[in-house]
């Protein structure tokens, strides 16, 4: 049930991002497609975020530390990019158009993801 909330909470935080920033879009043609295209890419974003993550943090450790974590904004913006180029290779409707994009969204993503996290809990 835990995981659900999550890809839920995800794609609550990818639907804000593609109201607040200009080339970050879903394009499907009904809500109900819009609703599934999110909570699908939001699935996709979070296997890659299990999988390559920490792989990035290990052998990004320096990065992080030189730059005092703001490295890990360019990691959560490759990362959506990568979500963008994946989704476009299983033909859903969601596209990141490059990196300020990306950048600015993955942000956006993960404050939205934060505030859903403390209210619901984990």
């Amino acid at each position: 049930m835990r995981i659900i909330i999550k890809i839920i909470a995800v794609a609550a935080a990818l639907w804000v991002a593609t109201q607040l920033v200009h080339g970050i879009t879903v394009s499907a043609s009904t809500t109900a497609g819009e609703v599934g295209t999110l909570l699908a890419v939001a699935l996709v974003f979070g296997v890659i975020n299990t999988v390559l993550k920490p792989i990035i943090k290990t052998i990004g450790c320096a990065f992080y530390v030189l730059t005092l974590g703001l490295f890990a904004l360019v990691v959560n913006a490759g990362l959506l990019l990568l979500t963008s180029w994946i989704a476009k290779q299983f033909h859903l409707a969601f596209h990141v158009s490059g990196f300020w994009a990306a950048f600015w969204g993955a942000i956006i993503i993960g404050l939205v993801s934060w505030l859903l996290d403390l209210v619901f809990g984990d």
